[in-house]
């Protein structure tokens, strides 16, 4: 077992806590938190170890999820890095670019592994289709939520089409070609909804929508690649495939063909994927165990983080030119 720390006790923190507890990976060792008045709060309620210092808690881990405001990402993992210590980072990895790909070289410099909280990697939906998605050349996303003013101290990129913009380049595997964006702010300083467009090298075109002032949830993506449609939709854990393949030569009464503008016949299949249920935080903290005793790259790496950041960061540039 690793012994395992976390810096910053809020809403995600205590959820980090109680999975770490229940990991039979981790030992849980305890949290620091800025504010005495909610640690205190949180040891009489669960029991948690509450160190004095974050230096102190670092010296009694092996590996420290970071889970603090966005702005201390930087200064937090810069320490658990320098300390020689693994370290499990919430998204957005950091607020800067600049900072990301220093957490990133510190890191390698360091031997130490780092990982970033993406956690829709490890929604069932998304794991049930992901290798089926082979060339997708438009991909569509809309990431609704409610408003909740936490999360409201960074751009709604940041706080939620940032797990979009994740998952669609760990399946496309072209470089962006170009970016355009709007925004717009409604109740907070910065934007609470906003659409993407973003633009593969290859081709392929993403439109992505985000909106933290809606009336209802939606997490839901849809891919389109040459003969096959594929959706998934991560907040039901539910997805479909749909696939169209030359018509035979007998055809099925029940079968759903069509017929193209050169006569080509099509026939439609459809497939649900079996999906597994799973606790997506738990398996995202246990497939850092699994990447750090066997000292390969985590699931979601550093450099990931750092490039979904990068794209986050040309989307809310292309708001300051409208």
């Amino acid at each position: 077992m690793l012994k395992a720390g976390v810096l910053g006790a809020g809403h995600l923190g205590k959820i980090h806590l109680k999975l770490l507890q229940q990991s039979t990976k981790y030992e849980l060792v305890g949290f620091y938190d800025a504010s005495k008045e909610a640690s205190e709060k949180i040891v009489d309620e669960f029991g948690y170890k509450s160190f004095p210092t974050m230096e102190s808690l670092i010296d009694a881990s092996e590996m420290v999820v970071v889970v603090t405001p966005t702005s201390k990402h930087f200064e937090c993992a810069e320490m658990v890095i320098k300390a020689g210590k693994h370290v499990f980072i919430e998204k957005p990895i950091t607020q800067t670019v600049a900072e990301a790909e220093q957490i990133r070289d510190l890191a390698k410099k360091q031997k130490v592994r780092g990982q970033v909280g993406q956690v829709e990697r490890f929604n069932p939906a998304f794991i049930a289709i992901k290798d089926k998605i082979s060339n997708p050349m438009f991909i569509e996303t809309h990431r609704l939520s409610e408003f909740n003013p936490r999360g409201t101290d960074v751009s709604v990129v940041l706080d939620l089409m940032i797990h979009d913009i994740d998952a669609i380049l760990s399946i496309v595997k072209s470089p962006v070609k170009a970016v355009s964006a709007s925004g717009v702010s409604v109740i907070s300083e910065t934007p609470d909804i906003a659409n993407a467009r973003i633009e593969f090298e290859n081709g392929c075109v993403a439109n992505l929508t985000a909106s933290r002032i809606s009336l209802k949830k939606m997490r839901k993506a849809r891919f389109f690649q040459r003969d096959a449609y594929i959706s998934v939709d991560f907040l039901e854990k539910k997805c479909e495939v749909v696939k169209m393949k030359n018509a035979p030569s007998e055809i099925d009464d029940f079968a759903m063909i069509l017929t193209n503008a050169e006569g080509i016949k099509k026939q439609i299949y459809f497939e649900n994927p079996k999906i597994e249920n799973n606790n997506a935080i738990l398996d995202e903290l246990e497939s850092f165990y699994e990447a750090i005793k066997a000292d390969k790259t985590p699931e979601v790496s550093l450099q990931q983080g750092a490039e979904a950041l990068r794209v986050a960061m040309l989307i809310i540039e292309n708001f300051k030119k409208i």
